[in-house]
């Protein structure tokens, strides 16, 4: 591998560093007990708290000032200021710890553990005085900063996308307010399974390797098992093995799962994506739309304090009730075409009117929905359900207990793009293996994302499944909404990418 000049410097350092007789990569225990954020918080001079504390993290900038330098250290919660004053960690006669390492060996990046006390400088910044100063680990490689202040200290300067997300680490890094977006993403999931659990509903895990691929339509990835010599399936979804343990006596569900769509990459979707599914017994899409308000308000209210959230140029509001309109309402609402009684070929020439590409493959379900998506879905900002869609769109869902020709499900729009789907789900085992047949029949037409008949689900419907209501929701999608971020590829720590040639 050939270095580059200031990886040289750095590889020299390190190899002066074992001459010294010290260890750049050592195995020791350092016992942190506290951190930058609490202490910039909470310390107030004459309470004289913080006074023996152990601290480690990244020195991000540098000051040296003779006997005394001044460093910024960089841990998880955020950066501090800290004094080293040469006499103070060299109390001996010999100086080579801070005139040999901390002068000339240590670099912007590398790891460093410090104990001292807390106190306040004659300019007024919280420091903390270090008495004592471990080396945990060296930095072979310089930060892509190319900004740094007057005062030696580096700043958040790395835009790149390419770099920001093939190197997340140095992203995290470098521009410490990206940890934000990920923390908040945890306590969204967080959030989300408090308000299950306090309701008694299970979290469950159910499998991602499949025989067939089931629970929504979309085109999966395959693999293939060598010791049972069969090809296997990623799952893209897990609603079916969630109502099997409907079946078996569960009366609520859920699972924070892993899902594997091989299909197109952009802004909005990544082949591999976190999706919540809850299935509870009992229940219809109304009450699941009731539910779905109260969750999504007390996240909002969670991360901010109140239901606005700020969204690109959008505000949104959380606040319960949502609006609620038919699918086929929104799409007379937005092109003035009543498309409720319209065939395939009738469907097909609105397609056209608007110059909405359509294959051959698409039966009447699709056309609605590619209609809907390319005229109405960018019109719904505000949290918004879709309802009551044709039975020819939704193979899994109960038919509509008043409206012929439509079934109980709804999407929730946000800010133009669809944030969850959800049913009043089929339980009746006949209907349901029509359903896939008709499926099977839009694969023969070429359709790569239709459904395969579930033989084993069918025959866990035919021992009786309880009405019930599941919904699924894209936890990327909302953690885009929610942490304000216009790309999925900004909420997920590792997207896919391209591998890199070195």
């Amino acid at each position: 591998m050939e270095l580059t000049e200031q990886e040289k410097f750095r590889h020299d350092a390190a190899e002066a560093i074992r001459k010294l007789g010290i260890d750049p990569y050592p195995a020791a225990l350092f016992e942190v007990t506290a951190n930058a954020a609490d202490i910039l918080a909470n310390f107030e001079r004459e309470k004289g708290d913080y006074q023996d504390i152990s601290i480690a993290g990244r020195i991000m900038g540098r000051r040296i000032m003779g006997n005394a330098s001044f460093a910024e250290l960089q841990d998880q919660t955020g950066r501090i200021q800290i004094y080293i004053k040469r006499d103070d960690i060299c109390p001996g006669e010999d100086k080579t710890l801070y005139n040999t390492i901390f002068k000339k060996l240590l670099d912007i990046g590398d790891i460093v553990g410090v104990k001292g006390f807390v106190f306040i400088t004659n300019t007024g910044t919280i420091s903390i005085h270090v008495k004592s100063f471990t080396l945990l680990c060296k930095s072979l490689r310089p930060l892509p900063v190319t900004k740094v202040d007057s005062e030696g200290v580096a700043h958040d300067v790395v835009s790149d996308p390419e770099l920001r997300y093939r190197q997340r680490y140095v992203d995290l890094i470098v521009n410490p307010n990206v940890k934000n977006v990920f923390m908040q993403r945890a306590k969204i999931i967080n959030t989300m399974r408090n308000f299950f659990n306090e309701r008694g509903y299970l979290e469950v895990e159910t499998p991602i390797l499949q025989s067939i691929p089931g629970g929504a339509t979309a085109r999966p990835f395959i693999t293939h098992h060598n010791a049972l010599d069969i090809p296997l399936f990623m799952r893209i979804a897990n609603e079916l093995y969630l109502k099997r343990l409907i079946v078996g006596g569960f009366d609520a569900v859920y699972e924070f799962a892993k899902d594997f769509r091989n299909e197109g990459m952009d802004r909005t979707h990544n082949p591999e994506f976190t999706q919540m599914e809850i299935y509870v017994a009992y229940k219809d899409y109304e009450w699941m739309m009731d539910m779905t308000e109260e969750m999504l308000e007390k996240i909002a209210t969670e991360l901010y304090g109140t239901t606005v959230v700020p969204c690109g140029e959008n505000t949104l509001d959380f606040k319960r009730p949502f609006k609620r309109i038919g699918i086929l309402d929104a799409i007379k609402e937005h092109t003035g075409d009543d498309v409720s009684e319209m065939d395939e070929e009738g469907l097909r020439k609105v397609c056209q009117k608007y110059n909405i590409h359509v294959e051959a493959s698409m039966g009447r379900g699709k056309l609605i929905d590619e209609l809907f998506s390319a005229k109405c879905e960018k019109h719904y900002v505000q949290p918004t359900f879709i309802t009551d869609y044709p039975v020819e769109m939704s193979p899994l869902t109960k038919k509509h207990r008043s409206k012929p020709g439509l079934v109980e499900r709804f999407e929730l729009m946000v800010n133009g793009k669809e944030l969850a789907n959800a049913y009043s789900e089929l339980n009746d085992p006949v209907e349901q293996r029509l359903r896939f047949e008709e499926q099977m029949k839009l694969a023969a037409r070429g359709d790569d994302e239709a459904m395969t008949i579930d033989n084993d689900f069918l025959r866990a419907l035919e021992y009786g499944m309880p009405p019930c209501s599941g919904i699924g929701m894209g936890i990327d999608r909302l953690t885009m909404i929610m942490t304000n971020n216009p790309s999925i590829q900004d909420v997920l720590f590792f997207p896919q990418m391209r591998p890199e040639v070195f």
